[in-house]
C-alpha cells in the first residue's frame, strides 16, 4: 500500500469514525465536562466565562494530577471562583456499574456512561512486582468480528469520547486511591496502560490519541509513552500516523501466519493482509531491542499451533525487533475453539525462542470473572 493510498484510506477511516461519534460532553443542565479537554480547550472554556488563561493551568493540575472532582476541594482557587466553576462545569467520571475481583486479584470494572452505554475495563496486577496494567477500552463493542474474541460478537454501538477513554484510567485510580497524597506517599500500582480492551483503537484514532496525550502530559497524569501500549488488529493506514504522533509501544494481534487462516480468524486481514501489516510494523518508529513490537498470538488447538506454523512465524518476523506473546485461548460462552495443549504451546515457544525471539506464554488472568484476553463483553450492550 503506497503513501497516497494510505492517506486516502486514513481519511475514509476517520470519516467512518464520525458516524459512530460519542455524545457531546454537555450535560442536560448545560454544564460542560472538563475531563477530556486539552490545555487549549480548557483555556477557551475559561475565557468564555471571563477567566484568565492561568486558571487553565490551575485546573489542569487539580483535574489530572490531583484527581479532584469537586471544585470545593481545589484549595488554590478562591471560593467565589469555585462556585462559578461549579455553575458552568463538572469534572466527571464514568459510573462503576459493576466491580468484580478475581481469585488472582485481577479486577474488572463495568463502566457506564451518561447515555447508558457501557464498557469493561480490567486492572491486571503483576504477580512479581507491586504494580500492574489497566486494560482500557476504546469503543462500545467492536466492528472487527475476530472469531476467537468475545468482544467481536458484540455490535459496535459507538466510539468512546476522549473523556470516556481517559476517564477509565482516572476512575481506576480513584478505586485504588492512587492520586498524590499530601505526604507524597501514594503507591503506584496502576503503572501502565494497555489499549487492549473492547474495540479497535485505530478505528477511533482521534479520540484515543487525544486521551493518550492527556495521559502523557508531565504536569498531569504523567505516564511516559514507554508505559502505554496500543494494540491493533492491523489497521495499516493508521499505524503510520500513530507511530508519528504518539510513538507508544505497539502490539499487533497476529494469530496466524497464513493469509487464508488469518482471513478467517481476523477478518480485517482481507483488507490489510499479513505482508502489508508487517511492512507497517517495519516502518513503525522507535523499533529496537529496547522497544520491540509485540505480536499477540492466541493458541488455538489444531488451528494455528503446529511446529510448522512456529517456523513460518520466525521467517515472517526476520529482521523485526519483536517479541511474541503466546496466549492460551480463553474460552467464553458459545466459543467454537479449544485451548492448545501445554505440550503444543511449549513446542511452539521453543521454536520461536531458538530463533532469538522472546516468546513468553501469557498466564491467563481473571478467567473466573471473564476478564482474560478475548473475554470482554459488556452484557449491557450484547445485541
Amino acid at each position: 500500500m503506497n503513501i497516497e493510498l494510505n492517506a486516502a484510506e486514513r481519511e475514509r477511516i476517520l470519516a467512518k469514525a464520525a458516524l459512530f461519534a460519542p455524545p457531546p460532553a454537555t450535560l442536560p443542565d448545560g454544564r460542560r465536562d472538563l475531563v477530556g479537554m486539552n490545555r487549549a480547550e480548557l483555556a477557551a472554556e475559561l475565557d468564555a466565562i471571563g477567566e484568565k488563561p492561568f486558571r487553565a493551568k490551575q485546573l489542569w493540575h487539580w483535574i489530572y494530577h490531583q484527581g479532584k472532582t469537586d471544585f470545593a476541594d481545589m484549595s488554590s482557587i478562591a471560593r467565589p471562583l469555585q462556585e462559578k466553576l461549579a455553575a458552568h462545569f463538572v469534572v466527571g467520571r464514568p459510573e462503576i456499574a459493576e466491580d468484580q475481583l478475581s481469585a488472582d486479584l485481577t479486577r474488572k470494572f463495568l463502566f457506564r456512561f451518561r447515555d447508558n452505554e457501557a464498557v469493561e475495563t480490567v486492572y491486571i496486577p503483576d504477580p512479581v512486582e507491586d504494580r500492574g496494567a489497566v486494560c482500557i477500552s476504546s469503543q462500545v463493542g467492536c466492528t472487527l468480528s475476530c472469531r476467537f474474541c468475545h468482544t467481536g460478537t458484540q455490535r459496535l454501538a459507538r466510539n468512546l469520547g476522549v473523556a470516556e477513554i481517559v476517564g477509565q484510567f482516572m476512575a481506576a485510580r480513584d478505586a485504588y486511591g492512587e492520586w498524590p497524597s499530601p505526604k507524597g506517599e501514594t503507591p503506584r500500582l496502576l503503572s501502565t496502560i494497555v489499549l487492549m480492551g473492547m474495540g479497535e483503537p485505530l478505528y477511533n484514532y482521534e479520540n484515543v490519541a487525544a486521551a493518550m496525550k492527556i495521559v502523557m502530559d508531565n504536569e498531569g497524569i504523567g505516564l511516559s509513552r514507554r508505559r502505554i501500549t496500543l494494540s491493533t488488529s492491523g489497521v495499516v493506514p493508521m499505524m503510520d500516523r500513530a507511530g508519528a504522533e504518539l510513538g507508544v509501544n505497539l502490539a499487533v494481534s497476529l494469530h496466524a501466519v497464513r493469509d487464508d487462516l488469518r482471513d478467517e480468524l481476523v477478518p480485517l486481514n482481507r483488507k490489510y493482509p499479513i505482508a502489508e501489516l508487517l511492512d507497517a510494523c517495519r516502518r513503525y518508529p522507535g523499533g529496537s531491542n529496547a522497544r520491540r513490537i509485540t505480536f499477540e498470538y492466541v493458541m488455538l488447538k489444531g488451528i494455528n499451533d503446529s511446529e510448522a506454523e512456529a517456523r513460518e512465524l520466525v521467517r515472517l518476523l526476520a529482521g523485526l525487533p519483536a517479541k511474541v506473546n503466546l496466549i492460551p485461548f480463553n474460552p467464553w460462552p458459545g466459543s467454537a475453539y479449544e485451548t492448545s495443549s501445554n505440550n503444543a504451546v511449549r513446542r511452539f515457544a521453543d521454536i520461536v525462542m531458538a530463533a532469538g525471539y522472546s516468546s513468553p506464554v501469557r498466564k491467563p488472568r481473571g478467567r473466573d470473572i471473564l476478564a482474560a484476553c478475548g473475554q470482554l463483553k459488556s452484557a449491557a450492550n450484547a445485541g
